[in-house]
């Protein structure tokens, strides 16, 4: 017998995007979940880390190499704040990785993040991924990321 998948909505498992959602990503098992989806592995520095008057949700490094890693996660659709905040972010800290997590994505934040990976150099990398929640029958719900944008090393090189 098999039990039945179904999808939570994001805020059903976090209540609060930023005590809630952040702080549990910014676990060390959430992030080794997120970078096997994306391929290394992240390390936390801080979270809510300054950048002048604004706060990134989770500034953390790219074990391998030391770069830095900025990390903002939205429990909503993609959108032009959020899009404004990863640059804004990602320049503060001089970032070589920029992870953007939302609960969906707008075809054209898709198409911004494709053309950034396009016409940055090949040290920079973006990131876009959507989280979901699924549970099966009454167990605890279950993250899920899924990459929908990541640099394209051969077209960079």
């Amino acid at each position: 017998m098999l039990g039945k998948l179904k999808k939570i909505e994001l805020r059903e498992g976090w209540k609060h995007e930023a005590n809630d959602f952040t702080k549990w990503l910014a676990l060390e098992e959430n992030l080794v979940l997120l970078g096997n989806e994306i391929g290394f592995d992240i390390k936390l520095i801080q979270t809510e880390a300054r950048v002048g008057s604004f706060n990134v949700d989770i500034l953390a490094e790219e074990e391998n190499t030391g770069n830095k890693v900025i990390i903002e996660n939205q429990l909503e659709v993609s959108d032009h704040d959020h899009l404004g905040k990863v640059i804004t972010y990602a320049s503060g800290y001089n970032a070589k990785v920029i992870i953007w997590v939302v609960k969906d994505v707008r075809e054209e934040h898709r198409n911004a993040i494709d053309w950034l990976n396009e016409n940055t150099n090949e040290e920079i990398g973006f990131y876009l991924l959507k989280i979901e929640l699924w549970q099966i029958e009454n167990s605890l719900p279950a993250p899920k990321f899924e990459m929908i944008c990541k640099p394209n090393d051969w077209a960079k090189a």
